[in-house]
């Protein structure tokens, strides 16, 4: 007699579920579990407890209720996660990686485009596309394109990167094919390993004061939050650009926003602190800034990558092969 499917459900927000999970990751998902009908956005309702008391994984994604002590009371044959999504943190508990459960995450799908927005921002900085556009609009009229501007160009210059984090370190590999200099922060990586990336490791003021644009990507925690302050911010060159694709809180808000609109650097802010910035903010006026919209990220059709990474995930742990993209709980502290 074959072995039953492991029972499976989907936990996130309604809306997500519809985006990410379309029908055809479904019927993919149903060949290796059985996936039962109902997304669940509550773990209280008399539906969801059926659904609960039998699942063995769950499928979990942007707006999944946590899993503290009183859920996973209510899952006993819960033994596995795979989470559509980078972050496990807001609903992944202290309760669950002490019960052993099996993580994985669709991060590294999720760097990518990340990455490419990243890679992107920096070549566009180099180049001074927003201030030339801006230029180009009010005066109608093109500049002398022979240009002595030593600041101008994407040849030779130093790039600084803000953690080795998956994003950071996908960055670091996407920047390999131009002509710039990577300088690396972050206190988990040496000098070989910085350099087996394709970096230079460097203290975090040592690469404020020599990036001609620096890119964060370190994940929000405790130790990071305001890490890149006044002092840092102070000591980039003038006509430098700071780009953020991670959290807002990781720089400081006002300290930015004064070096911004004085006219001394630049800024790329994918992300801000608040997320988004009070109506009456100086920032939205500045032309030393581009703010989006926290876009960086999967998007329309990239939203399938992560869908296809947490179905093959769903289909290698239900053959008992584990997990490839296993999120590890003893490193849980670093993660973003």
């Amino acid at each position: 007699m074959p072995t039953p499917a492991p029972r499976a459900a989907i936990a996130m927000d309604k809306a997500a579920a519809e985006a990410v999970l379309k029908p055809a990751a479904r019927r993919r998902l149903r060949e290796a579990v059985d996936l039962a009908p109902d997304v669940l956005d509550d773990f209280t309702t008399e539906a969801a407890l059926r659904t609960l008391a039998t699942t063995e994984v769950l499928i979990t994604g942007w707006g999944c209720p946590p899993l503290d002590a009183a859920a996973l009371a209510r899952t006993p044959a819960l033994r596995a996660v795979a989470h559509t999504a980078g972050s496990t943190r807001a609903h992944l508990t202290e309760a669950c990686w002490a019960r052993g459960i099996e993580v994985s995450s669709a991060a590294a799908a999720n760097a990518l485009p990340v990455a490419e927005y990243t890679l992107a921002m920096i070549l566009l900085a180099g180049k001074r596309i927003l201030e030339s556009a801006r230029a180009y609009s009010r005066t109608r009229a093109r500049e002398h394109w022979l240009l002595p501007d030593p600041h101008l160009g994407n040849y030779r210059r130093t790039v600084g990167i803000l953690s080795a984090s998956l994003i950071g370190r996908r960055v670091i590999e996407l920047l390999r094919p131009h002509d710039l200099e990577v300088l690396l922060y972050d206190p988990y990586v040496d000098e070989a390993q910085a350099a087996a990336l394709g970096a230079t490791k460097a203290a975090l003021p040592e690469l404020f004061a020599a990036a001609d644009v620096v890119s964060v990507h370190t994940p929000l925690l405790p130790a990071t939050r305001g890490l890149v302050g006044a002092a840092v911010l102070g000591a980039m060159r003038e006509g430098a650009t700071l780009i953020n694709t991670a959290r807002g809180a990781v720089v400081d808000q006002d300290a930015l926003t004064e070096a911004l609109v004085g006219g001394r650097i630049r800024a790329v802010l994918d992300v801000t602190e608040p997320e988004v910035l009070p109506r009456g903010h100086p920032l939205w006026e500045c032309e030393s800034v581009l703010l989006t919209p926290h876009l960086a990220g999967s998007q329309g059709n990239e939203l399938d990558r992560l869908a296809d990474l947490a179905v093959s995930e769903v289909h290698r742990w239900a053959a008992g092969e584990g997990f490839a993209h296993a999120v590890r709980g003893d490193r849980r502290e670093l993660l973003a």
